[in-house]
Order: C-alpha cells, then structure tokens, then sequence
C-alpha cells in the first residue's frame, strides 16, 4: 500500500510517499481501504517531531481520521460487510491507502455523502462533540464561548452548539472568517486581534454572562477565559496553539467555582473511544443526513501533494479542513 511517511522530523519536506506492507485486521478489527482523510495540527506537530504517536501505532506514518470502505474483517468481527461505507478516529497510519481499526470505532458514512465530505467529519466533529456534551454538558439555552471558531473543531462546535439551542460567541483573528462563521450560525463574532477579546465578549452579552467557553488555542486566552464565565461556569481546554503556560487567577476560580478541564481524544483508551464513536454514531449521523449539521471543507487535494496541504494548513488562512484524497 501506498503511505504518506515522516521520513525525519522537520519541515513539509521530509514528507514522502512510500510503499509500506498492508496491515492486518486483529481479532475485533476491520480493514478500511481509505480514500480521503483530513489534516488536523497534530499531523503538523508530529511531522515536526513534537507530537509522538501513541504506542502500538507507526510511528512515522501520520493521520488521525479516516473515510473510506471495509475491506476485510478480521476474526470475530461481524459489525459490518465488506463494502460498508465507514469512517472514524485514529491513533495514526490513516494517511496511507489501508487502516486497521476496532470494528466499533468505525462510524457510518451518513447516507448521501460523498468521501471528501466525510473526510472532514470525525476528528472535527467527535472532538467538538465530546468537548460540548461530555466535558461542558452544554444545555439549550446557554451561552458559550468557542475560540478559533473558524477551524476544524471551531465550525464544529459551532454547528453542534447551534443545533444543541445554546447562544453561540466565537472568537477568530480573521474579521473574514468570522463573517463566514455568521453564516453558519455564530450569533457574537469576536475579534481576537488583540488581547482586549473579553471586553468584547462582556459588551455583547454582558459581564458575568459566559455558561460554557470551549478553548482551542490556550495560552494566554486561560485569563480571559476565567473573567468571562458566570458563576459556575465550565471550561474545556481542546488545543494548546497558543502555548501550554499561563497565568492564573485562582481566587477568581474560587468565588465563581469554575470547573476547568482539559481533553484530548488520541491518547483515550480503547474502550472509551468505542463509546464515544457508538453515541456519536446514534445521536449526530441522522442530524447529518437530515441536513442540520455539514462538514466544512476548505479545500481537497491529493495525498501525492500532501506538503503543499501541510504548509496551507500551516498558513492558518483556512476556514474548515483540508482534505486529502487518493486517487
């Protein structure tokens, strides 16, 4: 099979396309033949050498979802034909043409939809999901904060959020990509082009007044975060873009009785991930195929230009995900 291969940490240029053997399916397994599977920042800071695959996983070949169809089953395995279209999260190895996973990680493509659609689905849409739902028990009604509202997980949890009935705030240093975050339904666009972002938030909806704030940058914004929420507010800590270190104002934690939790899908244990993709699986694919929520794609291009994906990625100019596609 054909694999996108870490031939050394550094740039888009130690990035190939090699020959690697075909995997196997495990007992419990499927093996997907993939055909499109998005980037995420992880597959940029693991090219880089900062971001190590799991254990058990090849560690030199990137990708962390996958859209495709079963191709084999392995023994044990009866939860889906071959053939069955199906996508899903991955520790990584999914940018290479085949992929072994547990059969109950896998989710059904939503009828209708084509591979460079789904594609863009399960690491955007699951870590949203289980960042608003499982973490921040997001509630209609309510106000959240999402930052970095234009990415990946941003449009994600914005779509999620708006279906969920909560009032949604967003914050992006791209005046553009906020007004393309409107049409999707962000309701307060909040620029962040400097660090006065929570006076911003206060002036649209009031000092005091943030319920839920699902953070995809870090860094610094952990202030800005903490002055926003109401008494009792949750935050869930999604990306660290913005660094791992920042200052805080614990006494404001106390009397406000913050909840703060952090969250990462790539390093959970099996049996976790099988759950969250079966709930996903039942209570987000029909509101898929009903038209309520999409997936946003910023553009496709072949895994044989997988450098040039990196480096767009890289620019931080797009809005939703790059999608790369064998041919």
């Amino acid at each position: 099979m054909r694999a996108i291969v870490i031939t050394s940490p550094g740039g888009s240029e130690v990035l190939a396309v090699q020959d690697r053997p075909a995997p196997e399916p495990g007992l419990g397994q499927v093996r997907v033949r993939v055909h499109t599977s998005a980037l995420n920042r992880a597959d940029l800071m693991q090219r880089e050498g900062r971001y190590p695959a799991p254990s058990g996983v090849a560690p030199d070949i990137p990708g962390l979802e996958y859209a495709g169809e079963v191709e084999s089953v392995g023994t044990g395995a009866t939860l889906w034909r071959v053939g069955t279209r199906v996508m899903g999260i991955a520790g990584g190895a999914a940018h290479a043409e085949l992929l072994c996973v547990h059969e109950r990680e896998a989710i059904p493509i939503p009828h209708g939809m084509s591979y460079e659609q789904a594609g863009a689905i399960p690491e955007a849409f699951l870590t949203a999901y289980d960042a608003l739902f499982n973490r921040l028990h997001l509630r209609a009604g309510e106000r959240v904060l999402i930052h970095a509202v234009a990415s990946g997980v941003g449009t994600a949890a914005l779509q999620l959020a708006r279906h969920a009935g909560a009032l949604t705030l967003g914050t992006s240093r791209s005046a553009h990509k906020l007004e393309r975050a409107r049409e999707l339904g962000l309701v307060h666009a909040i620029a962040a082009t400097d660090d006065d972002w929570p006076s911003r938030v206060e002036a649209a909806v009031g000092r005091d007044a943030v319920h839920a704030v699902a953070d995809l940058v870090g860094g610094d914004y952990l202030g800005g975060n903490v002055r926003v929420l109401a008494s009792r507010g949750r935050l869930v800590i999604v990306g660290l873009t913005a660094g791992r270190r920042a200052a805080l104002d614990m006494g404001t934690v106390l009397s406000k009785r913050l909840l703060i939790e952090g969250t990462v899908l790539r390093h959970r244990p099996l049996e976790e991930k099988m759950t969250l993709a079966r709930d996903f699986a039942e209570r987000v694919v029909p509101v898929f195929e009903s038209g309520g929520l999409r997936p946003i794609v910023d553009r496709v291009l072949p895994f044989t230009e997988v450098r040039a994906a990196h480096d767009v990625l890289a620019s931080n100019e797009t809005f939703g995900k790059v999608v790369l596609r064998w041919d």
